[in-house]
């Protein structure tokens, strides 16, 4: 049965995040056949909407307003609610990250419905959409489906591979106006302290020092090996306690939840906390001095050796290969 279903594209400096488009694809699936509409909300932000059709809607809805300028749960969500309103859908799609988990359980509170969070996976069984979600900290996967009203789902980022894109699609774009009020939260200023860069959550390469590195310094070299392979840096949060980095770089239960193509662990021991953030990465590779450390449990290959030999070793390597590919 064909449905019609809500994508949010998700809005960064002016960019639409990769999530939007694999949201997309996952709206794709549950529409079986219906018709995906995108939503973006911000402020000038309609230049965008063309990519989000690229990449698989049907049709895009604008919700352009000064108070949409950053993100606040009240704002968002009043816009949301009010294409929801005009467009009647069957299911709701967001991306599982931290605007995500901010909104869509609002979202589904105001709309009385089901919320399937951190889906990694969804397919379809005789006739219904199931979404397979990690639990207990990623050692065991579940697989949930909302039986009656409006679906409302989070994909995990890096999870759900995009459709291919298709400049030639088109498809109508159009606003949706409505009054934006009674939002309690003023944003007075944004400071940023996540590295420049590619973003953590949805890159394809992680680099991720531990207490191994030994200072703030210490993260230089990973720096270089996460620029060559255009990947991001990441942290355990002993690296974090121990001031070497920002909180930001956190990679595990308590920090960003990651799911890389490659994953370097340098330095990690590999305590429970963060392979909760990283074990579900497609490829581990772990650098450590100790053969004993937990983190060579889940890796898929393992260099035993002082990572200040070792990754700068990988750099010089990764780099000859790029030349030679070049």
């Amino acid at each position: 049965m064909s449905k019609k279903v809500l994508v949010l594209g998700e809005i960064r400096d002016g960019v639409l995040r990769n999530v939007s488009f694999e949201a997309i694809a996952a709206g794709k699936k549950v529409a079986q056949g219906g018709e995906v509409v995108g939503v973006l909300i911000g402020e000038s932000i309609s230049g965008l909407a063309d990519q989000l059709i690229h990449y698989g809607a049907d049709r895009v809805a604008t919700v352009e307003h000064e108070k949409l300028a950053q993100y606040t749960s009240d704002g968002y969500s009043q816009a949301l609610l009010a294409v929801a309103d005009r467009e009647n859908p069957d299911a709701i799609i967001f991306g599982h990250t931290a605007l995500g988990k901010d909104l869509s359980p609002k979202i589904a509170s105001r709309l009385q419905a089901g919320l399937i969070s951190d889906a990694t996976a969804l397919e379809e069984e005789d006739g219904e959409m199931i979404f397979t979600r990690p639990i207990y900290s990623g050692k065991a996967f579940e697989k949930k489906k909302v039986s009656e009203g409006i679906l409302l789902a989070s994909v995990r980022p890096n999870n759900i591979a995009p459709l291919e894109k298709d400049e030639s699609r088109t498809g109508d774009i159009y606003p949706v106006n409505t009054d934006i009020k009674d939002i309690r939260t003023v944003i007075q200023e944004v400071v940023r302290k996540t590295a420049e860069g590619v973003d953590l959550s949805e890159a394809k390469v992680i680099v991720a020092g531990g207490r191994g590195v030994k200072s703030e310094d210490g993260f230089k070299p990973l720096q270089e090996l996460a620029d060559v392979l255009g990947g991001a840096v990441g942290a355990s949060r002993g690296a974090c306690d121990a001031d070497y980095c920002d909180y930001s770089l956190q990679i595990g239960q308590t920090g960003k939840v990651v799911t890389p193509d490659l994953y370097i662990a340098c330095g990690i021991s590999g305590a429970i906390q963060h392979l909760a953030g990283m074990s579900n990465s497609k490829i581990i590779v772990a650098i450590n001095k100790d053969p004993e450390a937990s983190i060579f449990g889940v890796a898929d290959y393992g260099i035993v050796g002082d990572l200040f030999e070792v990754v700068p070793m990988l750099t010089e390597e990764f780099k000859k290969l790029k030349v030679a590919s070049s």
